[in-house]
């Protein structure tokens, strides 16, 4: 049925109850993947930006620098051999020149103690007076045999500037990283909205008309337009497929009850006539349980085909004594002994047909598994326990024992398609029940049903 195909089987927990479901685990939405990437864009490429600003800036003034003192070291020394009698001044106020002849090295090695043990080149010095106000400034130094030359170019303001650019920088990125988080919430506010727009529209639709209305008119010829156009095509097959199920239902509903209500009439009127072989009798009373087993199987099927919950109330214990009367008379000699035990008072919320069918699937493979010994049906509290004799229960068999179509290692060449226990567990799913299996204390199963508590 479509409902068979609309909901895959889940593995079961063996021990734990059945009807569990597990908690999707935790997914970010795409509006805030979206901000986040804008976000994220922003930051890096402004952090990127001012990177490179800095380091073209450094670059470029360190060159500049060096340009300018290779210059005016070049300039002051033909000054000073134009006349070594004299220190020549500089034009620019910012460098800072010394001259030494090779009479005086001593005395720029007493003046200058770490500007004397620098090699010609340009070096970049920096530290902090006594005062503690830092300083830093460029010192070009060129040693001849007959003359040193010392220049030193103040880097003290520029440092200062330095200082000031990266805060800049620092407060342009903030400020560039908030304007792309902002950005970024309303693109993502309005790439997301036609998005929510259909979500909504398709929570809204509860399948309350036969014809859902089309979303794709609504919408823009553009990505979610072609979505909701796919939508609305799944929509219509998805229609037709629930029309023919509905169809079927109904088919199956009529086709199938009128000839079971032929045979359970003509059951009756036979077992009516005085006479009758004991033997007779007996098969007689043997097609009436099957008619009423296949009556009751019918009617639970037609409901979890439609998800719906059948109404009435079921005494426990009455039904679970009909299913161990129809079970004895088909032991066909095989020592085994059917037991009631417990409550007889229990009254559940669920047609009779429904509980049969669950009872009667876990009550008949304890039967058909178990070749001696007993199987024993516990009624108490708000739960019934079949516990059995048989062969028991293998891990692997528990873990899969209520997935449709699966038989478990004990099978053999018994019939069945291993469907039974797949719609106890439909069933449990529909009315609110848990089932389980585990293995016995010695040997066998004991397969579990909890009703759900009463309202």
């Amino acid at each position: 049925m479509a409902s068979d195909t609309a909901s895959p089987p889940r593995k079961p927990d063996p021990v734990t109850a059945k009807g569990e479901r597990r908690r999707a685990p935790y997914r970010r939405r795409l509006r805030s993947r979206i901000i986040v990437s804008f976000a994220l864009l922003g930051l890096c490429l402004t952090a990127l930006f001012a990177f490179a600003t800095n380091w073209t800036r450094a670059r470029v003034e360190n060159q500049l620098v060096e340009d300018v003192m290779n210059r005016n070291i070049n300039e002051y020394a033909r000054r000073f051999y134009e006349d070594p009698g004299r220190n020549p001044d500089l034009p620019v106020q910012q460098i800072r020149a010394y001259a030494y002849s090779s009479d005086k090295f001593e005395k720029a090695r007493e003046v200058w103690p770490e500007w004397a043990a620098l090699p010609t080149g340009i070096h970049s010095i920096s530290g902090a007076d006594e005062k503690g106000e830092r300083y830093a400034y460029k010192l070009a130094v060129r040693k001849t045999p007959d003359a040193w030359f010392f220049l030193a170019y103040d880097m003290t303001q520029t440092m200062k500037g330095e200082s000031q650019l990266n805060r800049a920088l620092f407060l342009s990125v903030l400020v560039f990283s908030v304007l792309s988080l902002v950005l970024g919430w309303w693109s993502a506010s309005k790439v997301m909205k036609p998005v929510s727009d259909l979500a909504a529209r398709l929570r809204a639709y509860r399948g309350g008309t036969s014809e859902p209305e089309p979303l794709a008119p609504r919408f823009p010829d553009d990505e979610v337009g072609q979505l909701a156009q796919a939508l609305d095509d799944y929509s219509s097959r998805l229609t037709e497929v629930v029309q023919r199920d509905r169809e079927f239902n109904a088919d199956v509903s009529h086709e199938l009850r009128t000839p079971l209500a032929v045979i359970r009439g003509a059951t009756e009127l036979l077992l009516a006539r005085p006479g009758l072989d004991d033997k007779v009798v007996q098969r007689l009373q043997r097609i009436q349980r099957a008619e009423q087993q296949c009556t009751d199987l019918i009617g639970s099927l037609l409901l979890l085909s439609r998800n719906e919950r059948g109404q009435g109330n079921s005494n426990v214990a009455r039904v679970t004594e009909q299913l161990l009367d129809a079970h004895r008379a088909q032991l066909g000699g095989k020592p085994l002994e059917l037991v009631l035990e417990g409550d007889r008072d229990l009254v559940i919320d669920a047609p009779e047909s429904a509980l049969s069918v669950a009872l009667g699937n876990l009550i008949g493979n304890a039967v058909k598994y178990s070749q001696e010994g007993s199987v024993r049906v516990r009624v108490s509290g708000n739960r019934v326990d079949v516990i059995d004799s048989g062969p028991g229960l293998s891990a692997e068999d528990a873990a899969k024992l209520f997935q449709r179509g699966y038989r478990g290692t004990h099978a053999g060449h018994s019939q069945g398609g291993g469907i039974g226990l797949s719609i106890v567990s439909r069933l449990c799913d529909l009315y609110g029940w848990q089932v389980s299996v585990r293995p016995g204390v010695e040997r066998g199963v004991i397969a579990t049903l909890t009703f759900a508590p009463a309202l």
